[in-house]
């Protein structure tokens, strides 16, 4: 009787050490898997607004010489094409390219001055008024930029990025100058005969270089899809447009720009992480 108590307890006690080591060993975390691959070529697709500013000298080297800001906003959309390397497991370094098309517009009517004249030998004064309806536009941009990035954890990318800007920026204005013949005297305000009125409309269209600079941060959802937020600053420069007329004008353009977008990459790959 003795031995059959001695082996029973035996017996449960061997049962009971093998139940608790399977509980521990189904009790063991299964391997993370995380997006931690970036290493690999992607293309993706972009879209969002922009903010720009021109500023344009109007008539320089005359007295009536006027400087216009306008805003140039509109939304965009476009794609880009890249390569990502991993040098670390916490870095990325990466060169991007992307092309833009936009609806970035900016019109304004302005005075650009009023002149009251005498008429040497007669009783009569002339005002001569010049004014401008001016267009400024960014049909389309391009950026070939370097990524830096540090990964916040292995799916999340937060990078710093610059390198060069060519877009297409156009100007457009008509100008316009009436000339009306006033009496009696050098101040009189009686108008006298029809006004005299000179329209010329100029237009002109540049591709011009600059530079631009921002950051983002991008977010991978699946081995091999991600999506980005992403502000941009560009500076395209000054430029003289109608150069070498009387009617030259400088206009420099720059250009806020937040977008978002989304990213395939064609070898990444999840790596389990313990």
């Amino acid at each position: 009787m003795m031995r059959l108590a001695v082996g029973l307890l035996a017996a449960a006690t061997f049962s009971g050490s093998a139940l608790a080591a399977d509980m521990a060993v189904k009790a063991r975390p299964m391997p993370a898997v995380a997006y931690s691959n970036w290493t690999g070529f992607y293309v993706g697709l972009n879209g969002g607004y922009s903010w720009g500013r021109a500023n344009s000298t109007i008539f320089p080297n005359t007295t009536l010489a006027t400087l216009l800001r306008q805003d140039v906003n509109g939304g965009l959309f476009g794609g880009q094409i890249g390569y990502n390397w991993q040098a670390s497991p916490n870095w990325v370094l990466g060169v991007e390219a992307d092309g833009q098309w936009t609806g970035e517009r900016g019109r304004r009517n302005d005075l650009l001055g009023a002149v009251r004249l005498p008429t040497p030998g007669n009783d009569f004064n002339i005002v001569t008024t010049t004014s401008a309806s001016s267009e400024w536009s960014l049909p389309w941009f391009a950026t070939f930029r370097g990524r830096v990035g540090l990964l916040a954890d292995p799916s999340l990318l937060l990078y710093g990025t610059g390198g060069l800007a060519v877009g297409e920026v156009k100007f457009a204005t008509q100008g316009t100058t009436t000339a009306q013949l006033f009496g009696p005297g050098s101040t009189g305000t009686t108008p006298v005969g029809a006004p005299i009125t000179i329209v010329t409309p100029l237009s002109d269209s540049q591709t011009r270089v600059g530079w631009t600079a921002g950051a983002g941060l991008e977010k991978k959802f699946t081995p091999n899809w991600s999506a980005k937020l992403e502000y941009l600053y560009v500076d395209l420069g000054t430029r003289t447009y109608f150069g070498g007329t009387t009617n030259a004008v400088g206009v420099s353009f720059h250009d806020h720009i937040f977008r978002g977008g989304i990213n395939y990459a064609f070898s990444a790959g999840p790596v389990a992480r313990y």
